[in-house]
């Protein structure tokens, strides 16, 4: 049976309750997941995707309830600022959404792989702990990265969509919005749900535009900071461009959302959101977007953060112990061992003084990963348009290569 029509926040509500008891009780369930760095695209497109599927589920789904799974433990949450802006124009908060915390019962006897279905959205493969248990169970994908070859081609009644885009989210509008349009008969609507979250259930149009108008405010805070709305021309595809469109005119069918709205100033208060991260410490700077995998038998891990290399290596320098022009190199160091890394990387993005776009490339490797380091470095200048760029208080020569026997080494930073 369809999960009746009801608001975003209902729903979260419904889905997480339902995760939390299926896991006690060994019930069947979809869950869809964003990648580990669990950021906000991750986020919108995992809970778009489950909540339109489970509206309108296939008649021979897994499961009629798509319970969305943030990649991460609770408590990172509070390291996604941009997660409260958006949160507050969804009118959801953080306890309605489903964390690995509460998929933390996956060990116990009653919570069986073969009784759970997967479908990743921006990415294509499982990482981690939840590669070697559920990877056998991904039925679906939606993802705007590299095609890894790990999801079944047929995926039905699932989708497998992987292709260039600005943002996912963007492409599980495109996927799922005849699933949205078509929406479920008035007639089945029931009380349930809504009541229990103090929503009232009603079949006025005006409140389901203004439930349909607060998810559309959703999914636009991701697709608008991915394509720094629609204006980087070199992530902006046409989906995107059709995707804002299609949900802008949601939100001018609700009347209320629709005189308020403005996307620019919406665009800016959730950038100004994701860059707000002067408070946090220099671990939890490279924890907020970081990923890992395994290539060729070495551990690789990447950051990204919305600050340049002299932010971090102040905050470096702020949260040391000691003194010395290595104390940038050292605490990457104690990042990379805490995770096993051979190789890490920190991409940066920030702004300029004098207001340009740039982007910033940070890799330190290991002694066993010194060979992967130095290919990278000399087949990516080109590519990547690297050039050498000095950075306070790396080292007493910034900007210079720095291998040692035992490691680290440095590719020097570029911008």
């Amino acid at each position: 049976m369809a999960f009746q029509q009801n608001s975003l926040r209902a729903f979260l509500s419904h889905a997480k309750s339902s995760l939390l008891t299926a896991v006690k009780t060994s019930e069947k369930l979809t869950l869809v997941v964003g990648n580990e760095s669990a950021d906000l695209d991750s986020l919108t497109s995992s809970v778009l995707y489950a909540y339109l599927r489970s509206r309108s589920p296939p008649q021979n789904a897994f499961t009629p309830l798509y319970v969305p799974l943030l990649n991460i433990p609770a408590v990172d949450l509070r390291l996604r600022p941009e997660f409260e802006a958006v949160f507050r124009h969804a009118n959801i908060d953080a306890s309605h959404l489903a964390t690995l915390d509460d998929l933390s019962g996956h060990d116990g006897p009653a919570f069986k792989p073969d009784h759970t279905r997967w479908i990743l959205v921006d990415h294509n493969k499982l990482q981690g702990a939840l590669d070697v248990k559920f990877a056998s169970r991904v039925q679906g994908v939606i993802d705007h990265h590299e095609d890894e070859g790990s999801v079944i081609r047929d995926s039905e009644p699932e989708f497998r969509v992987i292709e260039r885009c600005g943002s996912c989210t963007s492409l599980v509008v495109r996927t799922l919005k005849a699933s949205w349009d078509k929406g479920v008969d008035a007639s089945s609507l029931s009380s349930g749900a809504a009541h229990a979250q103090g929503d009232s259930l009603t079949t006025d149009a005006s409140m389901t535009a203004t439930w349909d108008a607060q998810v559309a405010k959703m999914a636009l805070a991701s697709i608008l900071v991915d394509t720094a709305n629609l204006t980087a021309e070199e992530k902006v595809e046409q989906a995107d461009r059709d995707a804002v469109k299609y949900l802008e005119a949601k939100i001018n069918l609700a009347p209320q959302e629709a005189s308020k709205w403005d996307r620019a100033q919406f665009y800016q208060e959730i950038d100004a959101a994701k860059r707000d991260i002067d408070s946090l410490a220099f671990e939890d700077l490279l924890r907020k977007d970081y990923k890992q995998w395994t290539d060729n038998g070495l551990l690789l891990g990447i950051s990204s953060v919305v600050k340049p290399l002299d932010f971090l290596a102040e905050k470096a320098i702020d949260g040391a112990s000691g003194d010395g022009e290595d104390l940038f190199v050292t605490a990457i160091g104690d990042f990379m061992a805490a995770r096993d890394l051979t190789i890490f990387a920190i991409m940066t993005t920030s702004t300029s003084p004098g207001g340009e776009f740039q982007r910033e490339l940070y890799v330190q490797a290991l002694s066993a990963g010194h060979a992967a380091a130095s290919t990278f470095s000399t087949q990516s200048v080109e590519e990547l348009r690297l050039e050498d760029h000095s950075v306070e208080k790396l080292s007493e020569k910034p900007g210079a290569m720095q291998p040692s026997s035992e490691g680290p080494w440095q590719v020097p930073p570029c911008l």
